[in-house]
């Protein structure tokens, strides 16, 4: 049964978001609640995908987005903002802080990905559409509701069930040379235990993106990965988003510091694919310095015994910062990054 809308009937304007937020976005206090996207599907005819919102607000200052679950099988991210969400106190905060532990509801319920509800990967599908596929109208509302209001925005991710980091914070080169400042000092203060100068594959549709051409502070993070979170890795999660409100200025004090190692990705000789299918023995592990060169993996026959494996060489010298996980590898795969140490 389809549900009437007398303003469309009236001829409204439906380039505006179908999601509302069951909070409000600009009260004082903390506010936990939902973003309600409307979602018509065969068990629920008048559903919703309820996607959790917190926002906490105390005075006039700057604005942080948080965001977490941007796919839905990177964890470090949302436990460390359920965790804030359930203790930050208004009276600790000048400004306000907007939560998003799990961004992409869809994916994170099911652990994958991308959404099973169309296929869709949120962290290419920016700037979204009003009218789009549940992820479009996810991205589409983030891009013009939420972001224009953030001054600083973090957006945590880490390897998922496919891939392995070491952990750092990133930062993207960008044209405009003071922009760029604020991310990289943004993404120092973060404070992970190595920060990477970040080079995208393909940044087309990212959240980063739409971020940074909106002219906004903006850090992400990839932290483990393999499909699950450590103790540690959440521990570099939880010390991370403090320190960003720190450096933001909406929470008192300074960042808490510790050694980071400064890395850079140069170029694309950075990253290393698979050229045919197979089993997969890495040759050095995440952390292990490697020569331009050197073998970092060996891939071996999966259907045919007794055959000499194909050798996967660094193109560069460099830190092994990122790995494949599962032990099968398809062409096209990716093996390994190399980053620069500077």
């Amino acid at each position: 049964m389809p549900l009437f809308h007398p303003a469309r009937a009236l001829g409204e304007d439906m380039s505006h978001s179908p999601i509302r937020p069951t909070v409000p976005l600009d009260a004082p206090g903390t506010h936990h609640g939902f973003l309600r996207l409307p979602y018509s599907r065969n068990d629920s005819a008048w559903g919703s995908v309820m996607i959790p919102l917190t926002v906490i607000a105390n005075g006039e200052g700057p604005t942080v987005l948080m965001t977490g679950g941007n796919h839905g099988d990177e964890y470090e991210g949302p436990i460390a903002l359920q965790e804030l969400a359930s203790s930050l106190r208004p009276e600790e905060i000048t400004g306000r802080v907007i939560l998003l532990p799990m961004m992409n509801l869809p994916a994170f319920a099911a652990g994958t990905r991308c959404s099973p509800l169309d296929g869709g990967n949120l962290n290419r599908a920016f700037p979204g559409r009003p009218d789009g596929t549940v992820t479009q109208k996810i991205a589409h509302y983030l891009a013009t509701e939420l972001v224009p209001l953030a001054d600083l925005v973090l957006d945590f991710h880490s390897g998922g069930r496919t891939l392995d980091f070491l952990p750092f914070a990133a930062a993207h080169v960008l044209p405009d040379k003071t922009q760029e400042a604020a991310c990289m000092a943004a993404m120092r203060a973060f404070n992970a235990p190595y920060s990477v100068r970040m080079l995208e594959i393909d940044n087309v549709g990212m959240f980063d993106t739409e971020v940074e051409n909106q002219g906004k502070t903006f850090v992400t993070t990839e932290l483990g990965g393999a499909g699950t979170a450590t103790a540690a890795s959440v521990a570099v999660a939880r010390k991370g988003v403090r320190n960003l409100l720190k450096h933001a200025g909406v929470m008192a004090g300074a960042p808490e510091m510790a050694e980071t190692v400064a890395l850079d990705m140069p170029d694309e000789s950075c990253f290393l694919f698979a050229e045919e299918p197979g089993l997969i023995e890495f040759r050095c592990d995440l952390g292990a310095r490697v020569e331009k060169g050197q073998e970092i993996a060996r891939i071996w026959s999966a259907y045919r015994s007794g055959q000499p494996p194909r050798s996967a060489r660094a193109a560069r010298s460099g830190i092994l910062a990122a790995r494949h996980v599962p032990g099968l590898v398809q062409m096209g795969d990716f093996i390994g990054l190399v980053a620069v140490e500077v």
